[in-house]
């Protein structure tokens, strides 16, 4: 039995796959052609990837998932082209350091730095993904992104031969890159052996499904006590609520004024953005705009649910 609705699924990535892969893999199991993620993974991780379904792709621009959590093994005294276990060997180096020198170098990469991805990442270039210019050979100028690094725990080591961590960071961050930085500063080089991420936003590995528990779920009917509601990852914004006779005004994306609104927008700010709801349900997400000429604050919808 398929079950077509409008919502999240926490899907834990095994690895062997791309993220694009586990959104076809919806696609074809759900039968929905609407599906899009948050943030890519590498295929050869695993970990948390929240895939969103039929009218929830239409919340994915206003999600604030900035921070994200990942478990990783570094891996000293070699670098890879790839920066990961799948690369080729570019260099091999005895490592020689001890644990408080490892301390203070993680110490070093945490707050806010600059990095530069690798190659083979999915950063466009001149429209045109990283990887693409890796596998033709071509050379390209990679910009160097600020990132933030809020906090690096060593969870188990064997220092100097490798190292298991866990990092909590901005969105955009490259564990692969971070690794080989950190084995860069040591003098000895480094890549990363393994990638888990344990948290995306407000989604977490807890609380995530296999792929196998999805398909068994949407056999037998069950897949809606899996499924999140629209707006589970937009709970740091506002809430009104539109009155029943402006219902057509709001389905036609037209600004909602005080009449066909429940709550007074005076208190909220100019351009705040706000979700709108009708009946209870999530109508549209837009901004409180301000008419100076008739002096009222009114609701414009930007998405329309």
């Amino acid at each position: 039995m398929v079950i077509i609705m409008d919502g999240i699924l926490n899907i834990l990535k095994p690895p062997g796959m791309t993220s694009h892969d586990i959104i076809n893999w919806a696609r074809r199991n759900f039968k929905e052609k609407k599906a899009g993620h948050t943030g890519t993974l590498d295929p050869g991780a695993a970990g948390v990837l929240p895939v969103y379904l039929g009218k929830a792709t239409k919340v994915i621009p206003y999600i604030n998932d900035e921070k994200k959590t990942y478990r990783a093994k570094i891996v000293f005294g070699a670098t890879t082209d790839t920066q990961d276990s799948f690369g080729q060997v570019l260099s091999n180096v005895t490592p020689d350091f001890g644990l408080s020198h490892f301390k203070e170098v993680l110490d070093s990469f945490t707050g806010e730095i600059l990095q530069k991805p690798s190659i083979y990442s999915a950063i466009k270039v001149k429209g045109k993904k990283l990887y693409d210019y890796a596998r033709q050979g071509k050379e390209v100028d990679i910009p160097v992104r600020k990132i933030f690094i809020n906090e690096i725990k060593i969870l188990h080591h064997n220092i100097p031969q490798y190292a298991f961590i866990e990092v909590t960071c901005s969105k955009g961050t490259y564990i692969r890159s971070l690794c080989a930085d950190i084995g860069e500063t040591l003098g000895c080089g480094a890549y990363m052996g393994f990638l888990l991420r344990t948290a995306s936003g407000k989604f977490n590995i807890f609380s995530s499904h296999t792929l196998e528990e999805l398909e068994e779920s949407n056999q037998k009917g069950q897949l809606e006590k899996m499924l999140l509601p629209l707006e589970f990852s937009l709970d740091e914004y506002q809430k009104i609520h539109i009155k029943n006779s402006a219902s057509n005004s709001l389905k036609n994306g037209n600004s909602i004024y005080p009449q066909g609104i429940e709550e007074d927008l005076s208190p909220y700010k100019t351009d705040q953005f706000i979700l709108a709801y009708l009946n209870n349900h999530l109508a549209a997400i837009g901004n409180i705009k301000y008419e100076e000429a008739r002096n009222r604050y009114y609701f414009k919808p930007i998405r329309v649910l």
